[in-house]
């Protein structure tokens, strides 16, 4: 792992539309953060799953490094102001106060279930020094905490399933599949209890 300090490029990394919270304030207009905002909301609402890490500390080859493995599986990273992404949050329908997030946050766009906390954990686990630190995360618009999300990292990916059940199981899954992924939200809750049972 690189250990060249953080910079401003860092944060305004990988990101679209992130030229809009990056931006002196004089010019970002009133217009710009609506298109920004409306922009967030609507990844947010296309994800099957969000994951939100403070990223300060984390060097750009690193951040490149996350993006790239997110884009593998199809899901994505961005990077704007505390404020600008509890707005979109709120509009999303994702019960998150974005305000109350500690750091420097990057938001993840998961195209399924666990793909992006999947990436983000797997980094953590891989990178033992690393200042990337897992927040919490959000799926079917309800709040996750980062014990949840690790926990959540740990299942297999839908892409996973379809796999294993195609080579077992004769005839149409897509049915199942779906019922499956419904379930993910409540199996992913209790494997959170039991890893905060743990630490207590």
């Amino acid at each position: 792992m690189s250990h060249e300090p953080h910079s401003e490029a860092a944060h305004s990394f990988g990101a679209v539309d992130t030229h809009f919270s990056q931006a002196p304030k004089s010019m970002q207009t009133k217009v710009q953060k609506e298109e920004l905002i409306k922009s967030v909301a609507q990844k947010t609402k296309g994800a099957k799953a969000v994951v939100f890490a403070n990223f300060r500390g984390v060097t750009v080859a690193d951040l490149t490094g996350i993006r790239r493995e997110l884009m593998k599986s199809g899901s994505s990273w961005q990077v704007l102001k505390k404020t600008l992404l509890n707005l979109a949050l709120k509009d999303a329908g994702v019960k998150v106060d974005a305000r109350e997030l500690d750091g420097q946050v990057g938001i993840a766009y998961s195209s399924d279930e666990v793909a992006a906390a999947k990436v983000l954990a797997d980094f953590v686990k891989a990178h033992k020094d690393t200042e990337l630190k897992i927040l919490g995360g959000a799926l079917g618009g309800d709040a996750l905490t980062g014990e949840q999300v690790k926990a959540l990292a740990k299942l297999p990916s839908m892409q996973e399933l379809r796999g294993q059940l195609v080579g077992t199981i004769q005839g149409p899954v897509a049915g199942f599949v779906r019922t499956l992924s419904g379930t993910i939200a409540g199996m992913v809750r209790v494997l959170g209890a039991v890893a905060e049972s743990k630490k207590a």
